[in-house]
């Protein structure tokens, strides 16, 4: 293809292309079910859409996959533009699930380019940083199946591009508590810049560091479960039980203790219990299971 700046560079990874009045359903209203595609509406005559073309074609591409263009040149394709009541150009439209959801007239400056694309990402779900999500969903997978310092490569590797990945960078941090290296995870949380200081991916990091230190002083889980059989009433026991529990995984039981005690006594240790509780389901993914059901009966206990 060659660019409307003359320089004939094929755009990276085919997110530009010239588009026919024969393959604007299949190459922009099909094609929008599953990425955004925006349309260029241009023609060779027109001089505001020399320079607004590469100026929109280089924020595309910017994004790294999160979105598409199609350049549409409405000499040769008048039906499509009666359709789209298209009365002047430059006209841009952006297409996602088979509808225009935006778009613009005339040419605009540079920012306002780049706010409209990363307007039509985020409309669609998306992530204007594009390839570096699909980056960040390895490194979460690395993770997963105890890859940690892989991950924390890859996490890092995106934090080289995008300093202020609050994914990334929770995602560096629990990489690094998985390799059981808390004092490294505390520092990076700490380096945090801050404006994604607070945000919920840094929060839960926060979260899981808490629980890791706290496990290195777990107590013995069948002497705690003794003691808890022998008295329910024993709060200290429970509640220690519950973080032995949790270190060792299970999740799931270690809730059910505390949501007990807090049952028998929710003020007992200056509310020791529910911000117990808060700590688990902050480290967990705000739909798991184990989060999702133990905040409805804590919720049902509070408002009882």
């Amino acid at each position: 293809m060659i660019g409307l700046d003359g320089t004939g560079a094929a755009p990276a990874q085919d997110l530009v292309k010239d588009v026919s009045e024969a393959q604007f359903m299949a190459e922009v209203v099909d094609a929008s079910m599953q990425v955004p595609v925006i349309v260029d509406f241009w023609a060779p005559w027109c001089g505001p859409c020399k320079t607004l073309g590469p100026m929109l074609e280089a924020a595309v591409t910017a994004a790294k996959g999160a979105v598409k263009m199609a350049k549409v040149n409405v000499d040769q394709a008048q039906q499509i533009a009666g359709q789209l009541r298209i009365q002047s150009i430059p006209t841009v439209y952006a297409f996602w699930q088979g509808q225009p959801i935006d778009g613009f007239q005339g040419a605009v400056p540079e920012s306002e380019i780049k706010a409209f694309v990363e307007r039509v990402v985020k409309a669609a779900g998306g992530d204007a940083s594009g390839g570096l999500d699909d980056a960040i969903a390895a490194a979460e997978e690395m993770l997963e199946q105890g890859a940690a310092v892989d991950a924390a490569q890859t996490f890092a590797a995106v934090l080289g591009e995008e300093p202020a990945n609050a994914k990334a960078y929770g995602g560096l941090v629990r990489a690094h508590i998985a390799m059981d290296d808390l004092d490294q995870a505390e520092a990076i949380l700490n380096g945090a810049p801050a404006e994604i200081s607070r945000s919920a991916e840094l929060e839960a990091a926060h979260a899981q560091l808490e629980l890791a230190r706290q496990a290195g002083n777990a107590g013995p889980i069948a002497e705690l479960a003794a003691r808890v059989e022998a008295d329910p009433d024993d709060h200290q026991a429970r509640f220690d039980l519950a973080l032995a529990i949790y270190s060792k995984g299970d999740g799931q039981a270690a809730v059910d203790h505390l949501l007990e005690l807090f049952r028998r006594d929710r003020e007992w240790n200056d509310g020791a219990a529910k911000a117990q509780l808060m700590t688990i389901f902050e480290a967990l993914k705000p739909n798991d299971p184990v989060a999702l059901n133990g905040r409805r009966k804590l919720s049902s206990m509070i408002f009882a």
